[in-house]
């Protein structure tokens, strides 16, 4: 039987995080979650602990602070490489990624994709409960990417994804340069140039119904200046 892993990055989510991890566990027995938690002062990694007692499939890593998504990403992608899951997927803690999707993920993995993206704008794939201006920003993001970088990925930002271990051996990790959005555009972007194949599952992606949102300005202004960059660069 192959081994999924799924990642997901934390910080101040103990509203989401026991749901999160009963949604995802009682899809497979093939799947184990990782939690990368950076200090979060509300103790999300406490419950985690908590729930570890009764859970073998889960596991934490804790860091000291806020050290930006794509490092927690990174961390996580080492940790279940050095571990030999054969699958590593990216899922948020607050259920703006449908759960259930995880298995349609993995399924195109297993069916010749090395890359599925749980994709908003392929056909098919929406976005529900946020305000226009937000969503004409993401999908204008988007647009834009396509046309600096000519990736064929309708949705280059999106934080869903599974990855084939194989694509992430590839892949010099400790040279990931972004942290935010265009950390998600960077490994998309970097995995495409090596010839890897991409396959978009739609979705529809729901804001946050707990928690607080982690966009902010500066997020926005480096994937902009990022992906350029990246085009530039190759």
């Amino acid at each position: 039987m192959s081994r999924a892993l799924i990642i997901i990055p934390t910080y101040n989510e103990k509203e989401n995080i026991g749901s999160i991890l009963q949604a995802v566990l009682e899809l497979s027995q093939e799947i184990e979650v990782l939690i990368v938690d950076d200090g979060s002062p509300d103790g999300t990694a406490e419950i985690v602990k908590d729930l570890q007692v009764h859970e073998n499939r889960i596991h934490l890593l804790q860091r000291p602070g806020k050290l930006g998504l794509g490092t927690a990403y990174i961390t996580g992608f080492k940790w279940g490489l050095s571990h030999k899951f054969d699958f590593l997927i990216e899922m948020d803690a607050d259920f703006s990624h449908p759960p259930k999707k995880v298995l349609e993920l993995l399924e195109a993995c297993k069916k010749g994709a090395d890359i599925a993206v749980g994709s908003r704008y392929t056909a098919g794939g929406k976005v529900t409960h946020w305000p226009w201006g937000r969503l004409l920003l993401s999908y204008g993001a988007s647009i834009y990417t396509r046309m600096v970088t000519w990736m064929p990925v309708k949705d280059p930002t999106a934080g869903f994804v599974c990855y084939k271990a194989e694509v992430l051996n590839s892949l010099d990790l400790d040279k990931i340069q972004f942290v935010g959005y265009a950390f998600q555009i960077e490994m998309k972007y970097k995995s495409w140039r090596k010839g890897f194949k991409i396959v978009e599952v739609p979705i529809t992606f729901t804001d946050r119904v707990a928690g607080t949102s982690k966009m902010h300005g500066g997020i926005i202004k480096e994937a902009a200046l990022g992906v350029i960059k990246l085009r530039v660069q190759t």
